[in-house]
């Protein structure tokens, strides 16, 4: 992963050794449990991110003057849940331990339980951040406990009470719930207290993990679990600016189905969020 990808990000193509963020990708959707296809994901945004600028009117910021390294994606094997999260950790370890930040661009949202693995161990005292309209909360999905649907408890089990912040749910069984008033910081419907809790998270190691599917669905139809009622692109972009300053170690990006948009635009959204993310990450 140390060598630059053949089809970059935009303006992603530092070398590995001078960049200060990492970008990869992760095309997985094996748990999927409803409409899959996340796995075209990562490749959709690469791809479509040439119909963007390098320049952010929103933070005033290019990623021309960032140096950001485009690793490609990983090689996962399939059928194996338990060995993609094992090549997620150690690409992430291995990306922590040379100094760098990373960008994950999914692929499915159980993907974050490998990075936060790893992040985890660095970091014992990260705390996590997650944009999604469901609250991943379940103990298990069908009897298996490794799930999209199961990801956010799963990284409970690793970081305990207090450490996970969800903002934008608006979907999730009622056990679900009961155990995030509990357990979890759960924040329903949107993303307006997200201000305060960046403020609370100053000087602290942060993992951000967005699940586009907080957006609305009439703005982003293209993944895999649409749910209506979710925030607009502006709020959400209005929340990723909040990022700058905040100490994040690790993000990802994920449940993009480039293929469920045929118009393309839930892509583009997909790629000015990456790229927005990218430029308050990068230093």
């Amino acid at each position: 992963m140390r060598d630059k990808n053949v089809q970059t990000f935009l303006a992603c193509d530092a070398e590995y050794g001078a960049a200060d963020v990492v970008l990869f990708g992760v095309p997985f959707d094996g748990t999927t449990s409803f409409r899959p296809g996340t796995r075209f994901g990562p490749s959709a945004i690469r791809g479509e991110s040439f119909g963007i600028e390098t320049y952010s009117p929103y933070c005033d910021r290019d990623l021309t003057d960032c140096r950001i390294f485009d690793g490609g994606d990983l090689e996962l094997p399939f059928g194996n849940t338990q060995r993609v999260l094992e090549l997620i950790r150690d690409s992430a370890a291995d990306l922590l331990a040379d100094g760098k930040r990373f960008v994950m661009l999914g692929g499915e949202h159980l993907i974050t339980l490998g990075a936060v693995r790893a992040v985890a161990e660095r970091f014992p005292d990260v705390h996590v951040i997650q944009f999604d309209a469901h609250t991943d909360l379940r103990k298990e999905y069908l009897g298996e406990p490794l799930s999209h649907s199961t990801v956010m408890r799963q990284v409970w089990n690793l970081l305990g009470d207090g450490r996970l912040h969800q903002f934008g749910i608006r979907s999730g069984e009622r056990t679900e719930f009961e155990f995030a008033r509990e357990h979890t910081c759960l924040h329903k419907f949107n993303l307006a207290d997200f201000t305060e809790t960046a403020a609370q998270l100053q000087g602290m190691p942060v993992y951000f993990s967005l699940d586009l599917d907080v957006l609305d669905s009439s703005a982003f139809c293209g993944t895999g679990t649409p749910e209506a009622g979710g925030v607009t692109f502006k709020e959400l972009m209005e929340a990723v600016l909040r990022l700058h300053g905040l100490n994040i170690v690790g993000c990802d990006i994920n449940e993009l189905s480039p293929h469920y948009d045929h118009s393309g635009s839930s892509t583009a959204a997909a790629c000015k969020i990456t790229r927005e993310i990218l430029l308050q990450i990068a230093r």
